[in-house]
Formats: C-alpha cells, structure tokens, sequence
C-alpha cells in the first residue's frame, strides 16, 4: 500500500484525555479516532491489525472444534425477560424502543439469544455436543468509559457458547477452550496469566480470566510467588490460621467516643490496634439485612459476601436505612445486642480477638473488652475478607503477591442457568427430558489489540509483534523527488509484495524527519531507508524492535528479509 492512498493521521502532541500508552499512541499513530465517550472509529491500520487478532482468534476456536455464526446485536426484550436479566442486568444494558413501542436491548453479550436459538433447533442429546462462536460488536453503557479500547461503551468481542448432555462433556469443552485461549494470548505476543474468577452478571461457576499483566489494569492479581496459582483478588480464599492470644478476657464496658466513627479515629483515641477493632457494616442481600463484621486491619470483600448467601444482589445499606435498622450511624454499628431480624456474619479473624473494640449501637459510645466467643450472640463465621499480600497461598505454596491485570477473555461453565430459565431442553438416551448444561467463552478483541498496545511500545511508538502488525515492511524513500531513490524505492516495493510480503511505502512529500517519526509511531517491524546511496543499491535496514541498524544491498535484502522477520 501507497501512504499517500491511506488514511494515516499521526499526531505529534499526546490527546489531552487520554491516560494511558495505548490510548495515546493509537491515537497518535492513526490507528483510531474517537467518535463519542467510549466509541471508536478503527482507521485503516487499526483495522488490519484487529482483523490479524481476529484470524488467530478462528484459526484456535475453529482447532477447537467450534464453529462460526453470527447474532443480531439488537436484542428482543422478551429474550432478556425469560432469563430475567432484563430486571438484574443494571443500566449498563442499553434499551431502547422500535415504532410499535416493542422493546429491545443492544446485546452486550449473547446468552439469551443463542440459548432461544438451539432451543428451537436441538431436541436430542445425539446433536450434542455443540459449540459456536461469533465475532461481533458489544454494547455496554459504561458509567465511566475510560482508556481508550480497554473500557468503551461499544466494542469488538469474540463470544462462543456450548452445549452438553451432561458435565463430563461440560468439562471437557471447557478445557479445550481454556487451552485455545490460552494459545491465542501467546499468539498474540501477551504475557497473561489465567485466574480464578468470579461469574457476576453472567451467572455458572468454574470460571477463569484470562489477564495480561500491566500496571494499568483495573483489576488486582492476587498469584503465589512459588507456584502457579492465580486468582482475582475478589476470588482468592485465605487459609490464614488465627491464634487467639493468650490473655485474661476483660469484663465488657461501653464508653464514650464522641465523634470517633472511623477505625484509624477510634484506634487512636482508644490506644489500641486497628487488627483489635471489630469494623461492623450493614449490608442487603437480597432483601434481608445482614451485619459483616471484619477486623478493623481488612475489607470486607462483597463477592464472598454474595457466594457466602448464594445471592443475586449484595449491597451496602443506605446511612438512613443503617440508622433505622440499628439506631445509630455507621461508624458506632456493632454486633452486641442486635435485633433478631438482623443476621450476623463474621471473618474467621475475628473469632481471635481478644479485649477488643467494637460499637455500641449507640450514638457516640464503643465497646471495650470485647471477646467474641463469650459477647456475640448467633454469629456465623466464616471466610469473608480480600487476601492480602504476604498471606499463605491458597493452594499451600508460597505466599502471596499481587499484579494488576486486563481482562482479555473469560471462560465460564453456566451450567443450567440459562437452559432452564429459558427451556432450552433435549431428550435423553433414556427418553427423559432434561435442560441442556452450558459454557459460555468470551475474548474481548478490540481490548486484546489495545492490551497487545500496552505491552508493545517504547518512548517512539508502538513497537508491534510481527503477526500483527498492520505491515510487515516500511519503505521509506527520503526523498521522492530523486529519480534514484523514487526508483530503487518502486523496485522494492513491488519485490516484496511479489514475496508475499505486506508492505507499506511512504511515498508522500513530506521532510524525512516526518517519515521516520511517523514510521517509529506506527511500529512496523522493518523499516527501509532508500537514501543517498540509493544509485548505489544500497539501503537502510532498521529493526523496530531493537534499534539495529543494517547497511545492505538490494541484491541482500531479499534474501535476509524473512530472517529479521523471523519467518
């Protein structure tokens, strides 16, 4: 491809609002342009370098034995409403209404859709098992869109489903797709480890992320620094042992702690620890109230909360409502003397406290000398904290260090959560009707190439792995307007595309300051400089990756393209 017939608009100054290396430098590099908060154009070089992403994504998929369709994006509200995620879902799913004022959604995920679809195909356990996926953009209307592709309202997604008789089958799908993701990040150059996660929104269990490592990612790794466990942070159990101390319980006694609501002002004013201190909070689950009580030195992590209960929806009690429920504001809450209607549930740590510190329900006024096992009245305990570093891994080795991740796939095993929702069932071998069981696979592409971004580039530009990169070749003539250089340039060109090589020349009447900026922001692998020494036959050969520098004839270059390649 002629330069000078694409669309490449570079920029030399970085875009105010964009706050990491891949947002800038797809920016700055012509790759994409911003449309509105969170959607993007793909330019032509982002688009080649997504349809890259997208060829390793069916060459695994398609190696894994699934098969390709594609779903509309709009969505019959009805669907949505059998699964009941029409009502759960939350304002991330966009909604809207056609002429007759019938209902829809712009699918963020296609669950619904292809369990109404095999329903009405597959009636028999004999066309089972059955996996399909589709490539297709995502819709999300995000509170916060931020980072460029990493968190937009509309994106690219590979999304692939399957269906089994029974679990073994479940199983062994899921691992075939656990190993096709896992050959698609190496592919695409990422250093990613695969957690232990949490389901959300999309219901099942047994499920991992795929994350690739980067300071930038929004979500915390919590992996052992002695084997290869890996969970997200919300996911990983603590198996920490608690001793209690050996000290004399104290009689209990309420104080007054006027203005002293959080654990750093309480722990002060009283002498004590924070790991003495009882952090008390209210929670809804479902539509009952539960106090969680953790050590005054933890967080309270609402995912264990949720799986603790099994629940759909778990969330902090207003201040009013805390206020009505238990009689005073948040930061006097405690567990002693709480109404029955309230249940109350504890960390394992705090089971070890001895004389220690909690509220009082009482406006103003604490509890000292606090010891569970003889104070608490029904508390049930039980593993309710984030792990923090240093703990013991949860798998016995090592210990605990965290990472911060992108989520760039995610693989689930939903079970019978849609199917029987939904009525998605087969017919035995016995004759027996029974819900088909399911997995549920997604890859987020356009987030990939971002991902691929942020791990490629240096302080020039992006810097891209050869299977992806928009060309595998740069020509850059210095000067156009030089018969020689123009010509030695034109000859090359149509040499390698001749090879099978994919080759970009800058053929635009631009200072070659301009061209070699340009080049370095785009990152194409190799670079060729046809310069003063064009009528000799001699060019430039520069490696994007490493800055090596050859000096060759074109008789040479032919030959040693495919070794600086690597093909």
């Amino acid at each position: 491809m002629k330069q000078s017939m694409t669309l490449i608009p570079t920029l030399r100054e970085v875009p105010a609002d964009a706050e990491v290396k891949s947002h800038q430098l797809l920016l700055r590099a012509g790759f994409i342009r911003q449309n509105s908060s969170g959607v993007y154009s793909f330019l032509p070089l982002g688009k080649k370098v997504l349809q890259k992403v997208e060829a390793i994504v069916r060459e695994e998929m398609d190696e894994a034995g699934a098969v390709e369709l594609l779903m509309p994006a709009l969505q019959q509200a009805e669907l949505w409403q059998e699964s009941e995620r029409w009502y759960s879902y939350g304002p991330e799913l966009m909604r809207l209404k056609d002429r007759n004022e019938r209902e829809f959604a712009m699918g963020p995920t296609h669950e619904e859709v292809i369990t109404s679809l095999i329903r009405d195909e597959i009636k028999s356990y004999k066309r089972l098992p059955l996996t399909l996926y589709q490539i297709q953009t995502k819709f999300r209307d995000e509170l916060r869109p931020r980072f460029g592709l990493l968190r937009g309202r509309e994106f690219i997604m590979k999304d692939a489903y399957s269906f089994h008789a029974n679990q073994e089958s479940l199983d062994e799908a899921y691992q075939k797709l656990f190993i096709a993701y896992s050959n698609i990040f190496r592919r695409c150059g990422l250093n990613f480890r695969a957690v232990i996660a949490d389901s959300g929104a999309m219901g099942g269990k047994d499920t991992h992320e795929f994350m690739v490592l980067s300071d930038v990612g929004e979500d915390t790794i919590a992996y052992s620094d002695a084997s290869d466990y890996a969970a997200n942070i919300e996911m990983a159990p603590v198996i920490t042992n608690y001793e209690k101390p050996q000290t004399a319980e104290k009689e209990l006694e309420k104080i007054e702690t006027i203005g002293k609501k959080s654990i750093e002002d309480v722990s002060v004013y009283l002498n004590v620890e924070a790991k003495d201190c009882i952090k008390s909070l209210l929670f809804k689950v479902n539509d009952k109230h539960v106090l969680v009580l953790v050590r005054g030195d933890h967080e309270v992590n609402d995912i264990k909360l949720k799986n603790f209960f099994s629940a759909s929806v778990v969330e902090l009690a207003e201040p009013e409502e805390t206020k009505q429920i238990l009689g005073c504001s948040i930061g006097s809450l405690g567990p002693i003397a709480v109404s029955g209607n309230v249940e109350i549930i504890a960390d394992h740590a705090v089971a070890a406290i001895v004389n220690g510190v909690c509220g009082a329900n009482e406006e103003d006024y604490h509890y000292i000398n606090v010891n569970p096992s003889r104070d608490f009245k029904e508390v049930k305990f039980t593993d309710l904290r984030f792990i923090l570093e240093g703990d013991p891994s949860p798998d016995g080795n090592g210990t605990i260090q965290f990472a911060k991740g992108i989520e760039v796939g995610h693989v689930f095993k939903l079970g019978t959560r849609y199917s029987e929702a939904m009525d998605a069932s087969i017919l035995d071998e016995n004759g027996r009707k029974q819900p088909m069981i399911m997995g549920c696979y997604g890859i987020g592409v356009s987030r990939t190439l971002a991902a691929v971004a942020e791990q490629f580039n240096d302080e020039n530009g992006l810097a891209w792995p050869v299977n992806l990169a928009p060309y595998q070749v740069h020509v850059i003539p210095v000067n156009m307007k030089d018969q020689a250089q123009s010509g030695l340039a034109e000859e090359l060109y149509a040499s390698f595309r001749k090879q099978g090589y994919e080759v970009l020349m800058d053929d635009r009447q631009e200072r070659p300051g301009v061209k070699f900026t340009d080049s370095d922001l785009i990152g194409i692998p190799v670079r060729i400089t046809v310069g003063k020494k064009a009528a000799d036959g001699i060019v430039e050969v520069k490696l994007r990756k490493t800055g090596e520098v050859h000096e060759l004839s074109k008789s040479e270059i032919g030959a040693k393209l495919g070794g600086f390649l690597g093909l």
